[in-house]
C-alpha cells in the first residue's frame, strides 16, 4: 500500500466511524455529523455543499430534514450505510482530493462521475429518442467497462452512471461490476421495465446500485411516448423497490407535450408517494435523424419549470436537479469532464450524453488522455459558455459555441448510422436559444439582484 492509500484508509476509517455514530441516533446526530465531516474536509472539497446542508437540516420541520430522515425509515439499513459511505466518503471527499491533485498536475477537467453505455440495445422505441441513433448492435464488454471504472478510480471517480440503450439489458454484468467495485456508487437511467423481484434481490445483495426510472408523466404521457403498458410496468417496478426498501429516483424529460404535467404538484406528490427519493429533470434536445423538433419546449414552459422546481425544493421531501435550469448553482455547463463525461457503447468518449461528437475512443486512449484531447480542452478553456448561467448549454443555449469547439478540435460525429454535421444540429436550436435568452436574462438579473440585496 502506497502513502496515498494509507492516508486515505485512515481518513476513510474515521469517516466510517462518524457515519456509524449517525446511525445510532439520526434525530439528534445529523447536525453533529455534518460538523465532523467539515473537520475532515480540510481542503474544502465539499465546503459549499455542507454549508447548505447544515442550514437545511437544522430545522426538523423542513422538507430536507424529512427527506434525510426518510432514508432511515424507508431504506434498508445496510444499503443506506453502503451508499452513504461510497457517496460521501469515496465519491465526494477522498475522491475529491484525488481529483483536485490530477487537475492541478494535468491542467484539465476531471469528472465527478462517468456516464457510460453498456449497450445501445433497448427493449423500447421512444418517440424522438436519440439513443437508437448509435445503432442497436453495439456493446462494451464487461472487461472494457471494468477497465473504465478502474481508470476512473485512479483519477478519483467513484460515481458511475449507466445509460444506453437500456442498460438493464446487461443487468447481470452490471451486478458483477457492482460486486467487484463495492467502493463505488452505481446509478442507471433505465426505463424500469426490466426490474423484477430477482433483480431487486441482487440490488439488496450488492447494496451500491440505484435506478433512476424514466417516466414522462402519468400513464397517458408515458405510454404516448414510450409505448402502451410502459407506465404500468414502471409502477410495478417502483412497488417492488419500495417494498424491498431499495432507493430509487425518477428521470423525467419534459417536452412541449408534458411540461405542465411533469412540473405539477400532483405528479411530484405521486412520485414521492411511490417512493422516489430524487428526480433528475432534462429537457428535450433534437438530436439525430429521428429527432422531433416539435417536442422542444417554449421559453414559457422552461420558465415554468424554473419556478416550479425551486418551489418544490423548499416544500417537498425529494432531491431535484434540472440539468439546464440549475446552471446558476454549478456555474454553467457541467459536461466536458467538468463534472461528468460520457462513453457510448462504441467506446467513443464524448463531452456530454447530448453531444455526439468525439476525438477520442476508449480503445485508443486512456480517460486521462481523452480529458487532455482537443475537444475536452475546448470545453475546459471555454467554460462557462455564457456569463448568464441560466444559459449554460453549448448546444441548446449557445449553439455557436458548439460549432466553434467541434471545428477547432476536429471532432467527428459519433452517430454510426447517420452522422450529423454540427451545423445541421445547431441550426435546430438557434431560434430556441434566441427566444430563451430574453427570458433567461430577465431571470438572471432578478436572481443576481436578489442575492445582492441579501448581503
Amino acid at each position: 500500500m502506497n502513502d496515498r492509500n494509507i492516508v486515505e484508509s485512515i481518513k476513510s476509517f474515521g469517516l466510517k466511524k462518524v457515519l456509524s455514530y449517525l446511525d445510532s441516533d439520526p434525530d439528534n446526530n445529523i447536525p453533529k455529523v455534518i460538523d465532523w465531516i467539515e473537520r475532515f474536509d480540510r481542503n474544502g472539497i465539499v465546503k459549499k455543499e455542507l454549508g447548505g446542508a447544515k442550514r437545511a437540516l437544522l430545522d426538523k420541520e423542513s422538507n430536507w430534514y424529512k427527506l434525510v430522515k426518510s432514508l432511515y425509515t424507508d431504506i434498508d439499513d445496510e444499503v443506506r450505510k453502503t451508499i452513504f459511505e461510497n457517496f460521501i466518503i469515496n465519491a465526494s471527499i477522498l475522491g475529491g482530493i484525488r481529483k483536485r491533485k490530477v487537475k492541478e498536475e494535468h491542467k484539465c477537467n476531471v469528472p465527478w462521475a462517468i456516464l457510460m453505455d453498456p449497450t445501445s440495445a433497448c427493449n423500447l422505441k421512444c418517440t424522438g429518442c436519440w439513443a437508437a441513433e448509435y445503432g442497436h448492435k453495439m456493446s462494451m464488454s464487461i472487461d472494457t467497462l471494468d477497465n473504465i471504472i478502474a481508470q476512473g478510480k485512479e483519477l478519483g471517480v467513484y460515481m458511475y452512471i449507466y445509460s444506453g440503450g437500456e442498460p438493464l439489458v446487461r443487468k447481470n454484468d452490471i451486478i458483477k461490476l457492482c460486486d467487484k467495485h463495492n467502493d463505488c456508487v452505481f446509478l442507471a437511467f433505465t426505463n424500469g421495465t426490466l426490474i423484477d423481484e430477482d433483480f431487486a434481490d441482487e440490488m439488496l445483495r450488492v447494496k451500491n446500485f440505484i435506478p433512476a426510472i424514466s417516466v414522462e408523466g402519468f400513464e397517458e404521457e408515458t405510454d404516448s411516448r414510450r409505448g402502451k403498458g410502459t407506465y404500468e410496468s414502471v409502477i410495478k417496478a417502483m412497488e417492488v423497490l419500495k417494498r424491498k426498501k431499495l432507493p430509487f429516483g425518477i428521470s423525467c424529460c419534459y417536452t412541449s407535450q408534458n411540461t405542465y404535467i411533469i412540473g405539477s404538484e400532483e405528479y411530484f406528490d405521486e412520485m414521492i408517494e411511490k417512493g422516489a427519493k430524487f428526480a433528475w429533470l432534462f429537457t428535450y434536445i433534437p438530436i439525430g435523424v429521428n429527432a422531433v423538433p416539435e417536442l422542444m419546449i417554449t421559453p414559457e414552459q422552461r420558465e415554468y419549470m424554473y419556478h416550479q422546481i425551486r418551489k418544490f425544493r423548499s416544500t417537498k421531501p425529494i432531491f431535484t436537479m434540472d440539468f439546464w435550469n440549475d446552471g446558476e448553482y454549478v456555474d454553467g455547463c457541467i459536461a466536458g469532464g467538468r463534472s461528468y463525461l460520457h462513453i457510448n457503447a462504441n467506446g467513443d468518449i464524448e463531452p456530454c450524453a447530448f453531444i455526439h461528437y468525439s476525438d477520442s475512443n476508449i480503445y485508443e486512449k486512456t480517460i486521462l488522455e481523452a480529458l487532455k484531447s482537443p475537444l475536452f480542452m475546448q470545453y475546459h478553456d471555454n467554460q462557462p459558455f455564457n456569463e448568464n448561467h441560466l444559459r449554460p448549454c453549448p448546444l441548446l443555449d449557445n449553439p455557436e459555441k458548439l460549432c466553434e469547439m467541434v471545428e477547432k478540435s476536429g471532432a467527428k460525429s459519433t452517430d454510426m448510422q447517420n452522422p450529423e454535421d454540427v451545423h445541421d444540429l445547431t441550426a435546430k436550436c438557434i431560434k430556441a436559444a434566441e427566444n430563451w435568452a430574453l427570458v433567461a436574462d430577465r431571470l438572471w438579473n432578478h436572481s443576481r439582484n436578489k442575492a445582492l440585496s441579501n448581503f
